[in-house]
């Protein structure tokens, strides 16, 4: 199957179907897809801050990613949940879409941050946890988290608003060039 018949069959599904033709589902649904994405950027920055040292320095970083990495996953996964079901109610459009393939992609790049956070600064973190900030590469972790969330939303708000352009001649045109 190519990605014009998966896409398709994403489009036609039941759940896709119901979300389009609820007049409370979709909006439901799409709250859920904001508040989720609120929690997933406030806990993230909550953890970049004091990465950075500019926010809750006098907290163990260990303890407190501890405590509110879990409610970042959660989140995330309120947020993934909605967000796919959101695209199954016009995924043709949402694939095509030019901000909704760049949110994909700082999403992506969200995850390597955290990679590679975890394989560098975190795997030490016993040894800074303490300290008013993270080392270098924590203090990199942060800021790029942070960019990379802000991103995120714009490109999010971004896709609300825009429209795949129509590839079709406007007929219209060629007609009043005729006129000239």
């Amino acid at each position: 199957m190519d990605i014009t018949g998966f896409l398709q069959s994403i489009e036609s599904s039941g759940i896709a179907a119901w979300l389009r033709g609820s007049l409370y589902a979709f909006p439901l649904i799409e709250s859920l897809h904001v508040i989720g994405l609120t929690m997933v950027f406030g806990t993230a920055a909550i953890i970049d801050l004091r990465l950075l040292g500019l926010a809750s320095a006098r907290r163990p970083f260990a303890a407190l990613a501890s405590e509110t990495i879990r409610w970042t996953w959660a989140a995330f996964a309120l947020t993934a949940t909605t967000g796919a079901l959101m695209f199954s109610t016009n995924a043709m459009a949402y694939y095509q879409n030019l901000q909704f393939r760049l949110k994909m992609s700082l999403l992506v790049l969200a995850g390597i941050n955290v990679l590679i956070f975890t394989l560098t600064a975190g795997r030490s973190a016993d040894r800074w946890s303490a300290d008013k900030a993270a080392p270098l590469a924590g203090k990199l972790a942060g800021i790029f988290s942070l960019l990379i969330w802000i991103g995120v939303i714009f490109m999010g708000r971004w896709v609300g608003f825009t429209k795949v352009p129509d590839l079709t001649p406007d007929i219209d045109i060629f007609i009043n060039l005729d006129r000239f």
